[in-house]
This record gives structure tokens, C-alpha cells and sequence, in this order.
């Protein structure tokens, strides 16, 4: 009896792979994959018109944990001093003339483009959506992405990770009817230093702005731990200060 057992056991082993990632461990491999949990980057925000015409912002941003991120626009001249901060669903933007931050959505956009605050103020993947369903593919998986809660900039979202390394080159991101909102692709995997291999760029379109385009280029990517006292109200009119 026992050999019997020993067995079906090893035939279960055998049938079954020997690990597996579920949707939502790999959705938090994704995040892990993309930004360390704690670090400062710099971004230019590229807006590109139909006629051809470019608007350019610079930034420098700094992330804690899954759900905390701040920003500081370094350029132009125009927006200089002007910073964000997003704690969970909650953002706001500080101007310097005004003195007192104000509330902004996610679906608004802090520089008029394509990417909406949600895309420019990312916090991880996995604190705005649960993996409900993983999809097979050639040379990787497709995520099928659905929000938390209502106050989420996407409804759902289908993101394309490919290889071992599980990073995204595709996520299409939709509204509650189903409708396609945009589409962003992430390219140029650079090797960052210090562990960080990611894409270095960021472009998206949408249908619902024919012609216009967004990119971001990211740049000195670097793990960073920072105190709590960043990520708060107070400090908004100081995040430039953390540039080292």
C-alpha cells in the first residue's frame, strides 16, 4: 500500500510544475522588477502635438514603499518649484506663487499630455489592481488586470510581461464600459547600476486624442531610502532640496 502511495505522489510531482507564480505574485514581481520599493529618479516628460511641436518637462521624483511618490519639476522655467505628491488615491500639486497645495484626480493631467496623473505619479501596480486572470504567451504572459476601488485611473488593465525577467512592453488600459483608453509601451531595457534593469522609456497614445503622443525617459534610477516626513503635505515646497 504504501509503494502504491509513494507511487501516485511521485506521478503527481512529476505532472505538476514544480513552481508557479500566481497572478498576483507575479504582478508584484512586475513592480519589483520595474523600480526598487524605495528610490529617486529623474523623468523628461515629452508631449508631442500633431503638427510635430514638443513640449518638455523635467523632473525629479522620489518613491517610497508601494504607494508614496513626490516630484519636483526642474524645467521649463515656467513650472520650475512646482511639485506633486500621491499617497494611495489621494494627489495633490504645489504651486509656488499659491503657497498651499491643491487637490488634483488622477485623470487629470499636471502637464496637459497623453499620461494623466495616475501614469506621471505611479505608485506599484500591485496597491491599484488585483490579477484575475494570467495568460500564456510565446515568450511571456499577458496580466488581465482589474481596480481595487472606483477612485483607480483604469477600470482594467492588460499587461503584456515577457521572459524571465518579468517586465512589461505592453499595458492597454480601459475604462468600466470596456473601451480602450490608451496604450503604453515601454522600451530600451537599460542596465541602471546597483540591480535596476528596466525600460528607460515610456511612450503611450490614446484614441481618444488622435495625433497627440506622450513619452517619458527615465534617468539615474537608484535605490534610496527616505524618511516619512517627504511624503507629507508640509513638504511639498522641499523635495528639490533632496537632490544629492
Amino acid at each position: 500500500m504504501k509503494k502504491i502511495l509513494l507511487v501516485v505522489f511521485m506521478s503527481l510531482c512529476i505532472s505538476a510544475p514544480a513552481f508557479a507564480l500566481d497572478g498576483n505574485e507575479m504582478l508584484e514581481k512586475v513592480d519589483r522588477n520595474l523600480n526598487p520599493e524605495s528610490y529617486e529618479m529623474y523623468r523628461k516628460l515629452i508631449d508631442i502635438e500633431p503638427d510635430g511641436s514638443k513640449k518638455e518637462f523635467v523632473m525629479y521624483s522620489v518613491k517610497k514603499g508601494k504607494d508614496k511618490i513626490s516630484s519636483v519639476f526642474l524645467s521649463p522655467a515656467s513650472e520650475k518649484g512646482r511639485s506633486t505628491l500621491r499617497i494611495g488615491e489621494n494627489m495633490w500639486l504645489y504651486i509656488p506663487n499659491v503657497g498651499k497645495p491643491i487637490r488634483i484626480t488622477s485623470l487629470q493631467s499636471v502637464t496637459g499630455g497623453v499620461f494623466n496623473n495616475s501614469d506621471i505619479m505611479r505608485v506599484d501596480y500591485s496597491s491599484e489592481y488585483n490579477c484575475e486572470k494570467v495568460e500564456s504567451t510565446d515568450d511571456g504572459h499577458i496580466l488581465h488586470l482589474k481596480a481595487k476601488t472606483n477612485a483607480v485611473a483604469y477600470d482594467s488593465v492588460k499587461m503584456r510581461v515577457y521572459g524571465k525577467r518579468l517586465l512589461p512592453d505592453k499595458l492597454e488600459c480601459f475604462a468600466s464600459s470596456g473601451m480602450l483608453i490608451k496604450t503604453l509601451y515601454f522600451k530600451k531595457v537599460k542596465d541602471f547600476g546597483g540591480g535596476i534593469v528596466r525600460p528607460a522609456v515610456i511612450e503611450t497614445d490614446s484614441p481618444l486624442y488622435k495625433g497627440y503622443k506622450s513619452m517619458i525617459i527615465f534617468a539615474k534610477v537608484k535605490e534610496r531610502d527616505l524618511p516619512d516626513e517627504v511624503f507629507t503635505l508640509n513638504y511639498m515646497s522641499k523635495v528639490e532640496g533632496l537632490r544629492q
